[in-house]
């Protein structure tokens, strides 16, 4: 039977990884409001995002084409159909997978090549640099920050934890899965979706349980609500805080399974020093769940479900669009 330690593998840091949220940069000092862009500085900006968003997206979810459950134990693991972990990509026998106790490593076969990566997201400058492994290699531990991703030629393995299960998460850019994507579809850019939010604080912060796509429940902190008004009406949400001064909104709207992703789409602000917060739906996006079987995003809390439609950020994806024969 699986240790209790199991359950408790790293949860923090790889959360994140387990919902489709990108890696954030370090913690930002709260800053003062800021006047309003103008129409060309805002397109600019919110084109500049969408930019970096889906650099990050096209490496850290679209390349995800496997997620293979593991009990304590030895797995071999490698491309030939004997081994326990039937990984494409890999050489026939790549090595194996040992779970013990609250340790899960990776003991490469003899002459194979593994890599420790440097960054879970798109390497950028100053990120720590690849580096050779010559033996074993704990994937994860208890007390241990966050899961390293090791690769093998072009597949990555990293440990991944959700809903108290325990996993290895497999990405190949050249799997079926990766070469399937047909990209993002977003509105124009729209000044008007840019909204200024007040953050109304709870008596006292708390961890919410929230359920996921995979009917298990994540824990999430919470601190209050931002009202804003969109259209003419006051409306309310209320974020995760997933660090000092940091919002993640998971939300739906009237657009969810029309003109966007029926599940959810999820939006990040920053709380400034006056209170506020700026909303700008024009950067919301879909989950790595809208086109992406192997990945698991949390289902929006009801006072997150707005009685309006927000035809801003990005719409529903390609994929399921096709699927469903157009909206």
């Amino acid at each position: 039977m699986r240790s209790m330690a199991l359950f408790a593998l790293v949860a923090v840091g790889v959360l994140a990884m387990a919902c489709g949220r990108p890696a954030e940069p370090p913690v930002p000092a709260p800053r003062a409001p800021e006047p309003p862009p103008t129409p060309e500085v805002h397109t600019a900006a919110a084109t500049a995002w969408r930019e970096s968003h889906e650099a990050n997206y096209r490496y850290e979810w679209v390349p995800i084409s496997g997620l293979y459950t593991l009990s304590p134990g030895v797995h071999a693991i490698g491309s030939a159909a004997d081994n326990a972990l039937v990984v494409e990509g890999l050489p026939p026998v790549a090595g194996q997978v040992v779970v013990a106790g609250d340790v899960v490593r990776f003991e490469p076969a003899d002459g194979v090549d593994v890599v420790r990566k440097g960054a879970r997201t798109r390497p950028q400058p100053g990120q720590p640099p690849d580096a050779r492994v010559t033996g074993p290699i704990v994937l994860t531990a208890t007390g241990q920050a966050s899961a390293p991703e090791i690769a093998i030629g072009d597949v990555r393995l990293v440990i991944h934890t959700g809903g108290g299960r325990l996993a290895l998460r497999v990405r190949d850019p050249n799997s079926a899965q990766a070469q399937s994507f047909v990209g993002f579809a977003w509105f124009p850019i729209d000044l008007t979706y840019r909204v200024v939010g007040r953050f109304i604080a709870d008596a006292e912060p708390r961890q919410l349980q929230v359920i996921n796509t995979s009917n298990d429940l994540d824990t999430y902190a919470t601190e209050g609500v931002v009202e804003f008004t969109l259209g003419g009406e006051t409306l309310r949400l209320r974020p995760f805080t997933t660090r000092p001064n940091r919002f993640y909104f998971v939300f739906r709207d009237d657009s969810s399974g029309e003109e966007t992703y029926a599940t959810a789409r999820f939006l990040y602000s920053d709380l400034l020093s006056d209170g506020t917060t700026v909303l700008d739906f024009n950067e919301a996006y879909n989950p790595p769940c809208a086109f992406n079987p192997y990945t698991t995003c949390p289902i929006p809390l009801r006072e997150n479900v707005l009685p309006v439609k927000i035809l801003a950020g990005e719409r529903v994806n390609p994929i399921e669009e096709q699927r469903t024969g157009g909206r």
